[in-house]
């Protein structure tokens, strides 16, 4: 395989700072490091610089006249949409490190710089991107190893990242892990939001105080509400002693807000006040309790939606969307499917006291094929069950089969009745069969989220949860 024509040749930096002996400093170090390197001491020098020739990477002050560090971030990406920036500063400001990533910056340095931490995030950034074969699906495990970035988060969960979109992401993240911050995850459900969360308390200074994690959509709003914030004896019936909630438990640390979307209006309206004061009361409790933990958020709704719609407050979403990451769908990053395929294989295969199982090639291009609607999460289910059942022509012929389009209510005609029971009998079993057909495909397009195929079919969450029982429909992957 032919090397990438930058490989070949000696990354450019281009230093932008207004004072000269941080210019002769950084300028010295680089060039220890076989960089070639061009200065500039202010922002429209680096403007105009990358409008003639841009650079592989630029180091960009904050603090300059004139034209600071932030205008000029964005002054040279309209310039060169894919130009890398690092934003070095003397001081950590949370807002303008949060602006420069929105910018585009991919990772800032605080002043004085130490060669060992500029030589780690400048070879990082510059690797960005670079496969120049990642737009094209490798069937060989081999192929894609040099190119994974990989965190072990815990025994079952990991991030991976060979994709350009998700080598930007962990970038991001490194660098927002850092300024305490709300951080708000968006994704489909299945892309790894959790995995994301835990990624960013690992990077965070907090990374040893505890991570919480609360399931928004798995308890109705009261139990919510004591689960978040705790209660004291007798605040309701069973209350017999009082209990600290997530929030308490989590100080110091961080708490993941999964499905955040679900929490009811009135609950939203507590967090937005404990996201402002950092102070909150256990149910049935008339003192306040003060707790410093930093918040994540995820959802896979459309927030924007929830907003025109009044289910979620648009403050407490503002006050949460100090950072956003969009976590891409597996449909999106398909070149990472291989990597993903023998990771979670060597995993499972350890928890499990197996030898790992080979992917042939027809295996292989079968999940490249593949949408994955359930994103890692079905990934992950599909190696179990290859691990478990070992027929390679099973597990691809599973694949196929739910490649095949969806037959919609319209298409389908219900089970003929015998007319001896009667017209009533007739309209009633194609009622039931048009029901349940309108409900298994609510549930499909929600990847089996209950409360929004509820939303979806204009029907309460307790009406929906009847008729599942009532047509005994389950999802495609339980286990």
């Amino acid at each position: 395989m032919a090397a990438h024509p930058k490989l070949l040749r000696r990354p450019s930096i281009l230093v932008v700072d207004d004072e000269q002996s941080m210019l002769t400093y950084t300028r010295t170090l680089l060039e220890t490091s076989n960089y070639l390197v061009d200065t500039a001491n202010s922002g429209e020098e680096a403007v105009a610089k990358v409008k003639r020739h841009p650079p592989d990477l630029m180091l960009i002050d904050m603090q300059m006249p004139t034209m600071n560090g932030l205008q000029t971030i964005q002054a040279c990406r309209k310039l060169n949409p894919d130009q890398r920036i690092i934003m070095v500063s003397c001081v950590t400001e949370t807002s303008n490190v949060v602006q420069a990533i929105r910018l585009g910056a991919l990772d800032y340095l605080t002043k004085p710089v130490y060669k060992a931490e500029l030589d780690a995030v400048i070879a990082r950034c510059l690797s960005i991107g670079e496969d120049p074969e990642a737009d094209v699906p490798v069937l060989h495990f081999t192929a894609v190893t040099s190119q994974e970035h990989i965190d072990d988060l815990s025994d079952d969960l990991f991030f991976l990242a060979s994709s350009p979109a998700m080598k930007q992401l962990r970038a991001q993240s490194a660098i927002i892990s850092k300024v305490d911050v709300p951080v708000l995850i968006l994704g489909e459900s299945g892309v790894g939001k959790e995995v994301f969360a835990r990624l960013i308390h690992k990077l965070s200074p907090r990374s040893q105080k505890p991570f919480l994690k609360v399931n928004c959509a798995a308890l109705p709003a009261e139990l919510l509400e004591s689960e978040l914030f705790g209660y004291e004896a007798g605040a309701f019936t069973g209350a017999g002693k009082s209990k600290p909630g997530k929030f308490e438990l989590a100080n110091y640390g961080t708490i993941l807000l999964d499905e955040i979307g679900e929490m009811s209006p009135l609950l939203q309206a507590k967090l937005l006040h404990v996201l402002q004061d950092g102070q909150f009361s256990r149910l049935g409790g008339r003192n306040n309790v003060t707790a410093d933990v930093r918040v994540l958020a995820a959802t896979n709704i459309d927030i924007e939606k929830a907003i025109a719609q009044k289910t979620f407050r648009e403050d407490l979403y503002y006050r949460l969307n100090t950072f956003t990451l969009n976590v891409p769908p597996l449909r999106e990053r398909r070149e990472e499917i291989p990597a993903l395929l023998k990771h979670s294989m060597a995993r499972y295969a350890r928890k499990y006291s197996q030898s790992p199982l080979e992917y042939s090639d027809r295996l292989l291009a079968a999940c490249l094929k593949y949408h994955w609607p359930g994103n890692l999460r079905e990934l992950g289910n599909f190696v179990k069950r290859f691990l478990v059942l070992q027929n390679e022509d099973l597990a691809i012929s599973e694949l196929e089969e739910r490649s095949k389009p969806l037959v919609t209510p319209k298409t389908m005609r219900p089970a003929p009745v015998p007319i001896d029971k009667g017209l009533k009998s007739l309209v009633r079993n194609s009622k039931g069969e048009t029901e349940m057909r309108a409900i298994e495909e609510a549930l499909q397009a929600t990847n089996w989220n209950r409360k929004m195929a509820a939303v979806r079919l204009n029907i309460s969450y307790k009406a929906l949860l009847n008729k599942v029982k009532q047509y005994r429909l389950s999802p495609p992957d339980s286990e």
